[in-house]
Parts: C-alpha cells; structure tokens; sequence
C-alpha cells in the first residue's frame, strides 16, 4: 500500500526519523505496514502523530498522551476531508473542532493548537507525486476505496490532485457511488457543470436513496436551467432525508420563482424551523 514513508513524516513535522519511530514504540499510532514490513502513514497517523508533538513539548505526561490519542483516533471523522478539522487548548483542555462540532478527546495543560489544513498542505506535493508516478511507488495494488480515502484527505486543500485520486477509483470501480459525488462536485466547482451532472446522474442511478447526490444533482440541474427536473431531484432528496436544509431552501427560492407561493411557504416554514 502507498502512504508516508518515517523519513517523509519526520521532514514534515520537523522531528527525526528515530523520533517517528520512538512515537510509534510508545503506542501513539499504529502505521501500515509495506510489502518489505516498512513503515507507511496516513494522513490521519500524521495528525496524531502531531499532536503527540504537541502534547509532550507541553509537558502533558505519555500516559495521558496515549490515552489521548487513542481517543483522537476513534472520535476523528471518516469518509470525509480531515482539512477541515482544527484541534486546540481551551482552559487546558484539548478541543477539536470539525465544522459545527465540537469535542474533548482528553482533558489537560495543553499549549499547542494548530489547523490540520496547514498539515494538509505540507502533504499535498507528496500526494501529487505519487498520483503522478503510481507504478513506481508500488501504488498499483491500491483498491477504489483506498484511492477514494486519498482524495478525501485531499479534497479542500489540493483539488487538482484529490479529482486525480476520485478518477483512478473510478477506473477500478465506475459503480463507486462516493468517488462519482466527490469528483462531481470538484468538477461543478471548477465550472464543468455538464461534467459534474453526469457523474451526479450516475451516482443516483447506483444508489437512488443517497439524499447528497440528488441534492448535488439538484444543484447542477438547476445551473443548466432545467428547473423542473432540479426541483424533482430536490424533492427527492428530501424523500431521503426530510432534514435536509439546503433542499427545503433551494425548493422555497423555485417556487417562488415559478410562483408556486403555497409550495415556496411550506419549505421556506420548514428552512426555518430546522436552521432556528
């Protein structure tokens, strides 16, 4: 499998390459293992592994650091880009906040806070390199799934390389629903409205249920002028989810458009009531 070699995270998080290794000895993370029994960390393995450093240059004992991270690592989200969360000290204690949310892993003295953004960066020409050179880095045996959860870590901070990771899951999986709506919606950002509806359309046809597709389908729709079929994918997507914020906003503004006043009240009532 492909991921950061010791010496490559030791270079990004200014520590030596016995230093990665003394943290992977002590229980801080669990790396992969290559097919020469070689170390390889994941983007997520960076994260702890910086905010291990972090902790112990506060003087927060290994113990409580261990149990810390152990904590970390279940509680951080999966499926989606790890960029956005931002981990910091507040009245010594470690707050993680991803969006919205927010949690205490670990209570402590603690006198580090860092975005995870910054960290993502710093592994976005790696990334690129290998998406570039896959054979050489062995990354061939790579499944869709995997080349998805690269994208994933990718997605806000380095989109070009993050559409390269969606597309190659693509080829070995064109029915993976996840990968079409990732690249989908890098494609609409990007202006390839046509683009991003295909990819939108096929991942509604795999997985007719899935509330952000049609939602996101919606959307491109609409940016094409097809108004009554972007309201049908809008209302699909709330048959999905009836919660679904954005749906309800985007179908009050149509309706209203279109003068259908009764409609635009009933989902503009139910905006409200879900965003007070």
């Amino acid at each position: 499998m492909w991921g950061y070699s010791a010496r490559e995270v030791a270079k990004m998080l200014d520590l030596s390459p016995a230093q990665v290794r003394s943290y992977v000895r002590s229980g801080f993370l669990a790396p992969a293992r290559g097919s020469r029994g070689e170390m390889r960390f994941s983007f997520q393995d960076l994260v702890l592994l910086r905010t291990a450093k972090g902790l112990l240059a506060a003087h927060v004992p290994t113990r409580r650091v261990r149990r810390a991270l152990i904590r970390l690592r279940e509680q951080l989200p999966e499926g989606r880009p790890l960029s956005g969360v931002h981990i910091t000290a507040e009245q010594g204690r470690v707050v993680v906040r991803d969006g919205a949310a927010a949690w205490q892993p670990e209570s402590g003295q603690v006198l580090f806070d860092f975005d995870v953004a910054d960290l993502a960066r710093e592994v976005a020409p790696l990334a690129r390199r290998a998406v570039e050179n896959a054979p050489a880095e062995g990354t061939a045996a790579l499944d869709a799934d995997d080349w998805y959860a690269w994208g994933c870590e990718l997605d806000e901070v380095a989109p070009e390389e993050a559409s390269a990771a969606y597309r190659r899951a693509l080829e070995l999986d064109p029915t993976h629903v996840d990968a079409l709506i990732n690249l989908g919606r890098l494609l609409h950002e990007a202006g390839q409205v046509g683009a991003a509806e295909a990819h939108y359309r096929r991942a509604r046809a795999r997985r007719p249920d899935d509330a952000t597709a049609c939602f996101n389908h919606g959307v491109a729709l609409e940016d094409l002028g097809r108004l009554a079929d972007a309201i049908a994918a809008y209302e699909r997507a709330l048959a999905c989810d009836p919660d679904y914020v954005d749906a309800h906003y985007n179908l009050a503004r149509l309706y209203e458009r279109l003068g259908r006043q009764t409609a635009a009240i009933r989902h503009l009532k139910a905006y409200r009531q879900l965003t007070r």
